[in-house]
């Protein structure tokens, strides 16, 4: 409990006063060779009545009417000891000071008259009643006269003490309600960003909202127009690995295009340690120098958007005051940063699976589109030439029966042609045999089916035992990885040969390799231009690599043929470290 706080804080003061009147009293006494005499015992009672006022006040406890008990037995104990110590002629004739010093503490100039005016009257009558006393009639009025001036003094000097500490008590009142506001909008903000947040999947709107909300959460009390010159804004990873302005305040259009490394100075260093940076100087930032709001900024608040390892990128928050980032507003932008990258990563991964249900589709339009051209190209192509020689073996059995028979033994021939071709496109579409036997069998079978339908050499090499480190469904995304590198090396390659290995790396890490000897390509070149190819052959590769957490790797020469690797990890430890060494090279 704070001091101004303590509705005991008058009772300090009178009973501090009191002892210090007390120990004038007993030096008063002991000057005047009057301390060890009978009629000093009420001293004793005055100091027993003090310690029992300062029990009181330690214990936070107080008598019924306890302001006034205090002053009527503050009257009549100094009363009865100015009259035992002989009135004005005694060594104690300022006792009466005692009531005073509670009168003005307590009832403010008001009290401290009407005690001076009744010490007063008493200190007169007390002099002049008792018989032999009347020589010290002008005695007693000029010490009643000293009370008076004494008692409006003191009043005085207490109404104005007092003054100062009610109007100290409001002042600070008064800021502890301002700084109460000032806590409550700072928590209304957050609860409005919490819910914006969580309430939305729209990218950018997460984005606007917390630079928005961010601006009512700074305020401060002392502030008059500090966020009008808040400069802020979110800088995100594009997918060329580069820092883009997501969304800004205060920003120039040319600011609004920059492009950062984030590979420099504050930013960097707040991405890498994954803990907020305090930058007093932004202009002479390598990166944060390039944005020209930061310019006039004494202070930049760089926060990194960081979820375990996947970073999002950074908030930056400046001011043109030095000391504006205080502590206070350090944790308030700790706490919009944090709820930041949970919605930023909640939208990235809605956007993802709006992106995954879109790429679906795709998928399967192209996997129609597909099924239709080979339909098109081969059994219906088949069907059609059946169906040609079919009416010309009718036609030739009335002129020539035995040309008539062999021309039916071709469309014997082309029809079991087209019954294997569409039984291989069958087993692509779904291999029975990998539910049933495994990778393996399925790996075999296409071998055969390839030889048998194509004349496609395909050459498996896996060891048994490397399956066993693969469930049946990622067992499945390898069988349509490998399906799908040998159909581009049947169709695109023109190779003879292909090899299909599956091998160790580790106790944790398995290979896979598709090897051809056909024409090769320029992997670089190709990239640049695909998506202007209208094929999803190299898509179709990467996303079911990931769908195993792998990494993909093309190394093909024209000429010289095509190699397909793809590293699995059989880890979660195999995974971030596979992916860490990716991310480096």
């Amino acid at each position: 409990m704070r001091a101004y706080d303590s509705p005991y804080l008058a009772d300090w003061f009178v009973i501090s006063l009191r002892w210090v009147a007390l120990l004038g009293l007993v030096i008063s006494l002991a000057l005047g060779g009057a301390l060890l005499t009978p009629s000093n015992l009420l001293l004793a009672g005055l100091v027993v009545w003090n310690i029992a006022l300062a029990v009181l006040a330690v214990l936070n406890r107080r008598l019924q009417y306890h302001r006034q008990v205090s002053l009527a037995v503050d009257i009549l104990l100094t009363a009865i000891f100015f009259w035992l110590q002989g009135g004005p002629a005694g060594p104690a004739f300022w006792a009466p000071v005692i009531p005073l010093f509670s009168a003005s503490l307590y009832f403010d100039l008001r009290g401290a008259l009407i005690t001076a005016l009744i010490l007063a009257l008493l200190e007169t009558g007390l002099t002049v009643l008792p018989p032999g006393r009347q020589a010290l009639l002008l005695p007693a009025v000029v010490i009643s006269a000293g009370t008076l001036l004494l008692g409006v003094g003191l009043g005085v000097i207490s109404q104005g003490a007092t003054r100062g500490l009610r109007q100290a008590r409001e002042e600070t009142l008064e800021q502890q309600r301002r700084k109460q506001r000032v806590d409550n909008e700072r928590l209304h903000a957050i609860y409005n960003l919490t819910s914006t947040l969580t309430g939305t999947l729209n990218y950018q709107r997460v984005l606007d909202s917390v630079l928005d909300l961010s601006l009512s959460a700074l305020s401060s009390e002392q502030d008059t127009q500090p966020l009008t010159r808040l400069v802020s804004a979110v800088l995100l990873f594009s997918e060329e690995n580069v820092l883009e302005v997501g969304s800004a305040r205060r920003f120039t259009p040319a600011d609004s295009r920059v492009e950062l490394a984030g590979e420099q100075g504050a930013i960097a260093g707040a991405m890498e340690s994954g803990e907020p940076l305090l930058v007093d100087e932004p202009s002479i930032d390598p990166e944060l120098s390039r944005i020209v709001a930061f310019h006039s900024c004494g202070q930049v608040y760089v926060f990194p958007l960081r979820s375990g390892f996947n970073i999002y990128g950074v908030l930056l928050f400046g001011h043109p005051d030095a000391g504006f980032m205080t502590r206070d507003r350090q944790e308030v932008l700790d706490i919009l940063g944090r709820q930041a990258v949970i919605a930023i990563a909640n939208a990235r991964l809605y956007q993802q699976l709006v992106d995954e249900r879109d790429r679906m589709v795709e998928v399967q339009e192209e996997a129609r589109k597909k099924l239709a051209r080979d339909l098109h190209d081969g059994p219906t192509q088949s069907v059609s030439a059946i169906a040609m020689r079919v009416n010309l073996a009718r036609r030739m059995i009335e002129n020539d029966p035995r040309e008539a028979g062999q021309e039916l033994g071709k469309v014997e021939e082309l029809a079991r042609r087209t019954t294997k071709e569409i039984r291989h496109m069958l087993f692509t579409l779904r291999p029975l045999v990998l539910e049933s036997q495994g990778l393996l069998a399925a790996l075999n079978a296409m071998a055969e089916k390839m030889k048998e339908t194509y004349s496609q050499g395909l050459n498996i090499q896996v060891n048994p035992q490397e399956l066993e480190q693969l469930e049946i469904g990622r067992q499945g995304v390898i069988f349509f990885i490998v399906e799908e590198a040998v159909n581009n090396a049947r169709k695109h390659a023109q190779a003879p040969h292909i090899w299909v290995r599956l091998r160790s790396l580790d106790k944790s890490m398995l290979l896979l390799e598709v090897q051809d000897d056909g024409i090769g390509f320029d992997v670089e070149a190709v990239n640049r231009s695909y998506d202007k190819r209208g094929s999803l052959g190299m898509i179709n590769l990467r996303e079911r690599t990931e769908l195993i957490n792998g990494v993909l790797n093309i190394q093909s020469t024209p000429g010289k043929g095509t190699t397909v690797r793809v590293a699995i990890p059989l880890t979660e430890e195999a995974a971030d470290r596979l992916h860490q060494s990716a991310a480096r090279r």
